[in-house]
């Protein structure tokens, strides 16, 4: 419903009887909200009403205001999805005023939308994966390891033009892997983007190591080359160079590969290139995650392609590669028992996953055109509403637009953020904010951190004024129209008494 729609639902309780009947019509929602002057709604009036009234024999001429009074059923602004629907449920009605602080209407919630959610991200699956599926249940691969871990490996590798994979059952996993690869100890320090998914540093705790975390920049909202460049000076200034930098590859973008890759091979340090976000994106004509030393692809349930669970590392140095599938299969030795020398863990990608996961591999290219697409028309549809400010793509990347995301600008953008995502979740639809940096996380409180600029924090602004609208490959026209037209309406003006009868 959009703004134009949402004041036609108003009337004034001096409209007759026939004027609101010829509104109920004319709008088809099967109600009105009759407001006083003061903006306050009065009562909700429906079909119903109106042929009980001429029951009691009202003329056509009479008044709404001559109806017997009728508090609303209403909610807050602050009321859940949930509550909603509770209240449908208890009164057996469809439709739901909600009411600001001054108890005037600002929206109302259809009973039709709280049955039809609409997700940030939902599994996009084919015909391709099953048939994958149905020959890994009729060869009896179905444990760990099989011919599709081994032809997921290869296709994928060769998809990203990267000599070797190893398929592992978590993108998470792959990021630990990848750390002891480059030989992470505990006490060691690891560089790392502060804008990311906890999973991209949670593993350097599991190591044992101490993360540093480094801020974003304005024109890629990935890791900041200048703050990057300070970190180094500071770690030569004592004597403490970091063991690796996990550069994290953000919503479907890469960074920017020529600003950052110098400075670490400068100083020697080994770059793990976190690009579970990203599969499909390239920079400057190469495949994001073909940049690091190591780098690590996810497939977990909201991602561009998923095998519902699990990743992949990847890397042009076959014995890390190899190094990678033993420490994922418990570390044992070649020997006819079972012998272990060092730890090992249990990340392989089962035979199913993987077939899954062929399939899925095969439609990609396909899966970054439609996120592309739902980018595109979010961007046309709020194009004139000039506080939205895009997540850029500079030149020479290609996105895949795993997630649309823009963040807000001008006074009050973070309160208007907030009040934007209640609405989408009174209306059943999944919007989120720009990841949490985990510098401001509670659980890496006393980790340093070093921003963009003396006193320009790009992520902890971005958090502050970003969010992320539903952006899966499989959201029909219709649902994105119904994402747009919240939208419009949380960012444009309220409810115009001008337009009341």
């Amino acid at each position: 419903m959009n703004q134009a729609e949402f004041n036609a639902l108003c009337v004034a309780p001096s409209c007759t009887l026939r004027e609101a009947l010829l509104r109920l019509n004319t709008m088809a929602r099967g109600f009105l909200m009759v407001l006083g002057e003061d903006r306050r709604l009065l009562r909700t009036l429906t079909d119903g009403d109106l042929r009980r009234a001429r029951l009691a024999g009202l003329s056509d001429a009479a008044l709404v205001l001559e109806l017997p009074a009728q508090p609303p059923k209403v909610v807050n602004e602050d009321a859940t999805a949930a509550v909603v629907l509770e209240l449908m449920d208890r009164h057996q009605i469809d439709h739901v005023p909600v009411l600001n602080a001054q108890d005037h209407p600002v929206d109302v919630v259809l009973r039709r939308e709280l049955s039809q959610r609409i997700w940030l991200s939902s599994p996009h699956l084919g015909e391709e994966e099953t048939a994958f599926v149905e020959e890994a249940f009729r060869t009896n691969w179905i444990a760990p390891l099989g011919p599709h871990v081994d032809a997921f490996e290869r296709e994928l590798a060769e998809h990203v033009d990267v000599g070797h994979a190893a398929a592992l059952s978590s993108g998470t996993a792959a990021i630990h892997l990848g750390l002891l690869l480059l030989g992470v100890q505990p006490g060691d320090t690891v560089f790392c983007s502060s804008l990311t998914f906890v999973a991209s540093c949670n593993p350097i705790l599991y190591c044992n190591a101490l993360p540093v975390f480094i801020d974003s920049e304005p024109g890629s909202w990935n890791m900041s080359p200048q703050a990057l460049e300070r970190a180094f000076e500071s770690a030569r200034r004592k004597n403490c160079m970091p063991r690796c930098v996990v550069l994290v590859n953000l919503y479907g973008q890469s960074a920017d590969m020529d600003a950052l890759l110098p400075i670490c091979e400068r100083y020697n340090v080994p770059v793990l290139e976190d690009a579970a976000e990203s599969l499909g994106a390239r920079y400057k004509g190469r495949a994001s995650g073909s940049f690091g030393h190591l780098a690590v692809y996810s497939f977990n349930g909201n991602k561009i392609i998923t095998t519902s669970g699990g990743g992949m590392l990847v890397s042009s140095d076959a014995a890390l590669i190899a190094r990678a599938r033993k420490l994922s299969t418990q570390a044992r030795e070649a020997a006819l028992h079972y012998e272990h020398v060092g730890v090992g863990f249990n990340y392989r990608m089962s035979n199913v996953l993987a077939g899954i996961g062929r399939g899925q591999l095969r439609v990609l290219d396909e899966r970054v055109r439609q996120r592309r697409r739902v980018f595109e028309r979010y961007q046309e549809a709020l194009a004139d509403i000039p506080t939205v400010r895009w997540m850029p793509e500079p030149t020479g990347y290609l996105s895949t637009r795993w997630l649309s995301c823009f963040a807000l600008e001008g006074e009050g953008a973070a309160a208007q953020c907030n009040v934007l995502m209640r609405l989408m979740e009174r209306h059943s639809i999944e919007v989120r904010p720009v990841w949490k940096p985990m510098h401001l996380q509670p659980l890496f409180r006393n980790a340093p951190y070093f921003p963009h600029a003396d006193g320009v924090d790009v992520s902890r602004q971005l958090f502050a004024t970003g969010l992320c609208l539903p952006s899966g490959s499989n959201l029909s026209e219709v649902q994105q129209d119904r994402v747009i037209a919240h939208l419009r309406r949380a960012l444009s003006s309220s409810v115009d008494t001008r337009a009341l009868a």
